[in-house]
């Protein structure tokens, strides 16, 4: 049985640092024994787009920088493992790293699954979604 695709998505402060979103990466790959090639997509919210921090780690992956309108968000609160005013206020969707990996994970399967909820490093967050 091969492996599903594992999807990643960010929020971030502004002016977060590469190297913040890559070690955030890589200790919550290796705290849930998941590997780096399982990786398929790095995600975020459509005002990060030009964030200069997260394009810097899709291109050391490999991978590009999917990002989402709120709006779209919106449809996987269900699936969240918590909602934040906060997030909300700031940019209109609920939790933007859970979303947004939802969301990548969804559009590779009708059922995307969260599989590590939001973990925090400095001005950063990630969650991991599976989908396919």
């Amino acid at each position: 049985m091969s492996t599903p695709a594992l999807f990643a998505g960010f929020g971030c402060r502004r002016g977060c640092p590469v190297e913040t979103l890559a070690v955030l990466l890589r200790q919550t790959l290796a705290e849930h024994g998941l590997a780096l090639n399982a990786l398929h997509g790095v995600a975020s919210i459509r005002h990060k787009a030009r964030e200069p921090g997260l394009l810097a780690l899709a291109e050391r992956l490999g991978l590009p920088l999917i990002c989402f309108d709120a709006e779209h968000l919106l449809g996987f609160e269900p699936l969240l493992s918590q909602r934040s005013a906060a997030a909300f206020a700031q940019t209109g969707c609920w939790g933007v790293a859970e979303s947004t990996a939802l969301a990548l994970a969804g559009t590779r399967c009708a059922a995307p699954r969260l599989h590590v909820p939001r973990q925090v490093l400095g001005g950063a967050t990630l969650a991991l979604a599976y989908g396919g």
